[in-house]
């Protein structure tokens, strides 16, 4: 009886071995081919997107730069403030192999070659006056950049925009290999852009464009278009609001100025239905443009911009505005400088209550307190600004006049303030600029307000306020400088917005600031990768 517990001991122990070393076995063979598949995984990825090569060509009308690749990746185009200088940053790209040759024309001055954090960067430095165009090709695979002229880039229409087409039925054998989808068409995928279509249909140009409508509630409606013209893909994204039901106004970044907010964080803040960036801003907040919110002014500018203005029996206004503002303090009157903004040499300043609490000043001026029309303190900087007045702030020749009048407190002030025209009277103003779309009609003054090569060339992303002609409110942003959208020139979003029905539209701030909030986030996908801070946005409210 021992004999036969113990044998039956001694095979469960023998059994429990052979089980445990079994069990180690399929183990290393388990990690052994996680190891390989990691491997290969890797070297997929390395090899996916290899840049084989760099060519260039001159011609008469432009110069052209030609990037050969093995698949088209996922890359971002930026152009530096004065327009001259296009950086292309390519991300998981191989460039072993690129010969890195030196590009000089007269339109190219020159092309560097950079690599950082696992991206490489290919930067073109154009010569003055060039504008440029970026586009993709496949088969094979191509990344090509004009340098021509300003204006000479310009690529043909754009498609209109119709419905997306049924995806083309066609057999697919049951033993075929799964096809990879270009990196541009994951993208679109995975933004959720391309709705129920094939993305095969998209990756063979069967289905575009693509247009996906959503409606948001009564009035409000949501609009996600992509299609295709000759350089690549455009994604754009709009609203359109009933003003029977949605009211439209500047809202500043976390309730003052200066000071920096992301477009969704204002809209949350101001319990928006959607909402869009604004006004140009300064790097820490301050608006570049007049800017009128509830009768008061909170921004000015040197330069006489375009702007949209909300009238006070709701109707709509565009045109070009400009600021002028004295102060009369007893028999001494003086021209306004600008308004909430930093006081400069010999500036006059008003602050008002949109500012914050203090002027935050530097101890080189005078400031005279004003409540009630009349000087309540006089202080040498830093004053505490008044909910029901402002504070006149000067520095340089306007101190000097102020001080040798002999400027007291109780003395009276009268504060005079004009904006051009019917902007005047108006409750709600956002300045901007340049003017897109005029009588329904593409009418682009960028050369005329002295826009700066930034913003004036080459495609990129894009922010404007429009109505319609049927007179719905207008919410447009087009992506750019990614592969899901390559962006647009000033000219060629004016376009877009007419093919859109829109009557007239005004150009907002662009390029990474662009970003559009509805439906409780922002919808599209701002250039910097994430939401950029900015100074002020336009939202919508319901009424």
């Amino acid at each position: 009886m021992k004999g036969a517990v113990f044998g039956q001991l001694s095979f469960c122990f023998e059994a429990a071995i052979f089980s445990l070393e079994f069990v180690m076995r399929v183990l290393k063979k388990i990690l052994v081919l996680a190891a390989a598949l990691m491997l290969a995984a890797a070297s997929y990825v390395h090899a996916a997107a290899d840049l084989t090569g760099l060519r260039s060509s001159s011609g008469t009308a432009r110069d052209r730069i030609v990037f050969d690749l093995t698949e088209m990746p996922i890359y971002h185009a930026n152009i530096s403030e004065d327009g001259r200088e296009l950086t292309l940053d390519f991300a998981n790209v191989n460039a072993a192999k690129l010969n890195r040759a030196a590009i000089r024309t007269k339109r190219i001055q020159s092309v560097s070659y950079a690599k950082r954090n696992g991206h490489f960067y290919v930067t073109v430095t154009m010569a003055k006056g060039m504008s440029y165009r970026i586009g993709n090709l496949t088969n094979p695979f191509r990344i090509f950049v004009d340098i021509a002229s300003e204006g000479a880039a310009k690529s043909e229409e754009n498609p209109a925009v119709k419905p997306a087409q049924k995806p083309v039925e066609r057999p697919v054998p049951s033993d075929a290999p799964p096809q990879e989808m270009p990196a541009y068409i994951k993208v679109l995928q995975e933004h959720g852009l391309l709705g129920d279509v094939d993305p095969r249909d998209v990756s063979a140009g069967r289905v575009l464009p693509v247009s996906r409508v959503t409606n948001l509630g009564q009035g409000l409606q949501m609009t996600t278009q992509v299609w295709q013209d000759e350089d690549g893909l455009v994604t754009a994204f709009f609203i359109e609001a009933d003003p029977q039901f949605y009211s439209v106004r500047p809202a500043l970044a976390r309730g003052y100025i200066p000071g920096r907010q992301t477009v969704s964080g204002i809209a949350r803040a101001t319990n928006a239905a959607a909402a869009i960036n604004a006004s140009y801003f300064a790097p820490n907040g301050e608006l570049i443009g007049v800017t009128k919110i509830d009768g008061l002014v909170v921004g000015t500018t040197y330069f006489d911009r375009s702007a949209f203005g909300v009238m006070e029996d709701g109707s709509f206004i565009f045109g070009v505005v400009s600021y002028n503002g004295t102060v009369k303090i007893d028999q001494t009157t003086l021209p306004v400088s600008g308004v909430d903004a930093e006081r400069g040499e010999n500036n006059l300043i008003i602050y008002n209550r949109a500012y914050g609490r203090t002027t935050g000043t530097n101890p080189y001026g005078l400031e005279y307190v004003v409540r009630n029309g009349r000087v309540t303190e006089i202080n040498t900087n830093d004053s505490v600004i008044p909910s029901d007045g402002y504070v006149v702030s000067v520095h340089g020749s306007s101190m000097d006049a102020f001080a040798s009048a002999g400027v007291r407190v109780g003395d009276p002030v009268t504060l005079t303030e004009h904006i051009t025209g019917a902007f005047d009277r108006a409750v709600q103003v956002v300045g901007a600029g340049p003017r897109l779309v005029e009588n329904g009609k593409v009418h682009v003054t960028a050369g005329d307000e002295q826009f700066p090569g930034d913003i004036r060339y080459g495609r990129s992303p894009r922010s404007a306020v429009g109505v319609t002609k049927n007179g719905m409110i207008f919410f447009a942003v087009v992506d750019g400088r990614q592969s899901h959208s390559h962006g647009l020139t000033l000219t060629e979003f004016a376009e877009f917005l007419v093919k859109q029905g829109v009557r007239d539209a005004v150009n907002l701030d662009g390029g990474g600031s662009s970003a559009l909030y509805a439906d409780g986030k922002v919808q599209n996908f701002p250039s910097d990768g994430t939401e950029r801070s900015v100074g002020s946005a336009l939202v919508l409210q319901k009424k």
